[in-house]
C-alpha cells in the first residue's frame, strides 16, 4: 500500500512539472506572463469623421444630346468623301461632293433667261419713257400710253419669277456639297463613291450623334422623388458620378438635370436625366453605365471602415491588446467607409480583418494590412512563375517570362545540360540537385 501512495506522488510531481513546464514555453510564445491562449492576426483601422454622401444607385444608359442622318437634299452621283468614320466633326463642316454639272448647267439656263427677261423690261421703261414726253406733248393716245405701262408691270414680274429661278437653281447647286448639320461624332458610312444618292435613301450617308455634352438616362425610386425635386426647384447642384460595369472605375461626373413628369406605376420609379461634358469622349450614345445619384450630405459622421462591421457588431481594440463588441446603429455607405452611431470616438481603432476567429476579451496581435497584401502578391506571383524559373536569378526570369511554353522548356533543359557538363568527374551527384533548382 505504501509503494502505491509512493507511485502516485511521484505521477502527480511529474504532472505538475511537465503543466509548469508547458504554460511556460506557452508564456514564452505568446509573450504573456504565465502563458495564455494564442494572440489572432487581425487587421485594423480607424474611426473617423468625415462627410458622408448620401447615394442612390441605379443603371442607366447614355443618350446622345443630339442624333441626326445626313442625307441628299438632291439626286446625284457620290463623288467625294471628305470624313473618316468616328471622326469628331463640327456643324458645317464639308462631309461629301456630288457631282455638280447639272445643276450647274440649270444655274447658267436661270440666269440667261432672267437676263433676257431684264433686257426686255429695260427696253419697255425707256418706251414708256417716251410716251409719257409725247403724252404730255399730245401727240400720243393716252390708251398707248396705259398699255405700254403694263407691259412693264409684266416684265417686272417676269424678272422676278426669273430672280427666283437663278436663287433655286443656286441652292441646288450648293446642295451638291454635303455639311454636317451638327457638331457631333460620325458613325460608319452607309454610301460609297459611285452610288447615286437621293433624298429619301433611308439610311442616307452617315449619321452624327451628338456627344459633347451627353446626357444619361436612368431610374430613381420613387421614395427619393420628393427630395430630389425639393433640391432641383431650389436650383442645388446634384452630383451623379458614373461608373463602368465592374464598378471600378469612374467615368465621368456630371449634374441632375430633370425629372420625368410621371412616376411608372409598374415599377415605382421616375426617370431622370443628368447632363456630363464629356470633354474626353469617353462616353458613347447607348452606352450601359451605373449611376449614383447623390441626394444629400452628412457632414462630419462618425465613419468606420464598411469591412469591419458585421451584424452590426464592430470589435473595438483596447489598450491592453484584447477586443471588446460594440453594437452600432449603421446608417450610410459611401465607397468604403459606413456611417454609424455607437460607443465609439474618434481615433478608436477597430477590427476590419480575421473577425470569424475572434469572440469578446480575445487577445489579437496587428498586422498591417498592406503587409498582408504584400504577402498574398508575393504567393500569387511565385505561383504564377514557370517552375523552372523559381530559383533563377531575377534577369534570367524576366527572360524566360517573355518566351513561349515549348521555347522555354528548351532553354531550361539546356541550362540543366550545360550545369551537368561543368560538375568535375566523380561528383555526379552534384550535378542533380543543380538539374533540381533549374526546374
Amino acid at each position: 500500500m505504501l509503494a502505491i501512495l509512493l507511485v502516485l506522488a511521484l505521477l502527480a510531481a511529474a504532472g505538475g512539472w511537465w503543466y509548469v513546464k508547458s504554460q511556460a514555453v506557452r508564456g514564452a510564445a505568446t509573450g504573456r506572463p504565465g502563458g495564455g491562449p494564442l494572440a489572432q492576426p487581425v487587421s485594423v483601422g480607424e474611426v473617423q469623421r468625415r462627410d458622408m454622401r448620401v447615394l442612390v444607385s441605379s443603371i442607366g444608359s447614355m443618350n446622345a444630346r443630339a442624333t441626326t442622318v445626313v442625307r441628299a437634299r438632291v439626286a446625284g452621283e457620290l463623288q467625294k468623301i471628305f470624313f473618316k468614320e468616328g471622326d469628331e466633326v463640327h456643324a458645317g463642316q464639308l462631309l461629301a461632293q456630288i457631282d455638280a454639272r447639272s445643276y450647274r448647267a440649270a444655274l447658267q439656263q436661270a440666269q440667261g433667261t432672267l437676263q433676257r427677261d431684264q433686257a426686255l423690261l429695260r427696253n419697255a421703261q425707256l418706251d414708256l419713257q417716251r410716251y409719257q414726253e409725247l403724252q404730255a406733248q399730245n401727240s400720243i393716245a393716252g390708251q398707248q400710253v396705259d398699255t405700254q405701262a403694263a407691259l412693264v408691270q409684266q416684265y417686272q414680274g417676269t424678272v422676278t419669277a426669273d430672280q427666283a429661278q437663278v436663287d433655286a437653281a443656286r441652292l441646288q447647286l450648293e446642295y451638291t456639297r454635303i455639311t454636317a448639320p451638327i457638331a457631333g461624332r460620325l458613325g460608319l458610312r452607309q454610301a460609297d463613291l459611285g452610288n447615286v444618292v437621293n433624298p429619301s435613301d433611308a439610311n442616307g450617308i452617315v449619321s452624327i450623334t451628338q456627344v459633347r455634352p451627353i446626357d444619361a438616362l436612368f431610374a430613381v425610386p420613387e421614395a427619393h422623388v420628393d427630395a430630389i425635386a425639393r433640391r432641383l426647384a431650389e436650383k442645388r447642384d446634384m452630383p451623379v458620378e458614373l461608373w463602368d460595369r465592374e464598378q471600378r472605375n469612374l467615368l465621368a461626373r456630371g449634374r441632375l438635370n430633370a425629372l420625368d413628369n410621371a412616376i411608372d406605376a409598374t415599377t415605382g420609379t421616375v426617370k431622370a436625366k443628368a447632363a456630363f461634358d464629356n470633354a474626353q469622349g469617353r462616353l458613347f450614345a447607348n452606352q450601359f453605365v451605373n449611376v449614383k445619384l447623390q441626394v444629400d450630405l452628412i457632414e462630419q459622421a462618425l465613419t468606420v471602415p464598411a469591412s469591419a462591421i458585421q451584424n452590426n457588431y464592430v470589435y473595438l481594440l483596447k489598450d491592453d491588446g484584447t477586443v471588446t463588441q460594440r453594437r452600432l446603429v449603421v446608417g450610410v455607405t459611401d465607397g468604403d467607409r459606413v456611417s454609424v452611431r455607437g460607443e465609439l470616438e474618434p481615433g478608436d481603432r477597430v477590427v476590419t480583418d480575421g473577425l470569424d476567429r475572434l469572440r469578446e476579451g480575445a487577445r489579437v496581435s496587428v498586422i498591417a494590412a498592406d503587409k498582408v497584401q504584400q504577402v498574398d502578391q508575393a504567393v500569387s506571383d511565385a505561383a504564377a512563375r514557370p517552375r523552372g524559373a523559381r530559383n533563377l536569378p531575377p534577369e534570367l526570369r524576366a527572360k524566360l517570362a517573355t518566351m513561349a511554353p515549348e521555347e522555354r522548356r528548351a532553354y531550361l533543359e539546356k541550362l540543366r545540360a550545360e550545369r551537368a557538363a561543368k560538375q568535375p568527374a566523380g561528383q555526379g551527384g552534384a550535378a542533380a540537385p543543380a538539374a533540381s533548382a533549374a526546374r
